[in-house]
């Protein structure tokens, strides 16, 4: 089965970006930065999301971040399937904090059980299909809306309706340019439809 090693973020300043993040997130080898001066703005079609226990976790985390630099695009908050929030770090990524618990089992801390990148995608079920013809079994699947890979390997990935995953994130859809994101897999190297680039994990430079 293919799985995603890591994701590497193209950014201004990896130095600056590599501060924010160990301070932050601590996420390790699953994330790596490379430098690059591509142009883009607006939505970058994608967020990172951060899957912990607990709210207490999720505070700990969206907490860190804005210590370090990130704005706050939702506050962290209850809702039907949980507790969250969005932040955008200052390189532009936005990242998603969530716990599908409401209630806190025991004291804070910034463990995290998953890391997923979602694709926001034009069209899921074309999109879904060809990544099934790159090796990706398809874990859950709720029509043309959502798509979630099974994942072994230390990256989760998902497929969103492009539109949808800017509002889930509360931003505009709206946005032009490089994606400023490469995906480090054993299935790589290839583009998708919507033009996110796969890598081999080894080529997926880092500071």
């Amino acid at each position: 089965m293919t799985s995603i090693a890591s994701v590497t973020l193209e950014v201004a300043d990896p130095a600056a970006a590599d501060r924010f993040y160990s301070a932050a997130f601590g996420l390790g080898d699953r994330l790596r930065l490379r430098a690059s001066e591509e142009p883009t703005s607006g939505f970058r079609g994608f967020t990172l999301s951060l899957v912990v226990s607990q709210p207490a976790d999720v505070d700990a985390l969206h907490d860190a971040a804005v210590q370090a630099g990130a704005t706050t695009l939702k506050p962290a908050a209850k809702s039907l399937w949980g507790y969250g929030g969005v932040v955008q770090a200052p390189d532009g990524t936005i990242w998603q904090l969530a716990s599908s618990s409401k209630k806190n089992t025991g004291p804070a801390t910034r463990q995290v059980d998953e890391f997923v990148l979602l694709l926001g995608v034009e069209d899921v079920k074309a999109s879904k299909q060809f990544y099934v013809e790159h090796g990706l079994a398809v874990g859950k699947s709720f029509g043309g809306k959502y798509v979630e890979f099974a994942a072994e390997g230390p990256v989760k990935l998902a497929l969103y309706k492009r539109s949808g995953l800017a509002k889930v994130a509360g931003v505009s859809p709206d946005g032009t340019g490089s994606h400023r994101l490469a995906i480090g897999s054993d299935a790589g190297p290839f583009t998708d439809p919507d033009g996110f680039a796969w890598t081999t994990a080894s080529e997926s430079a880092s500071v």
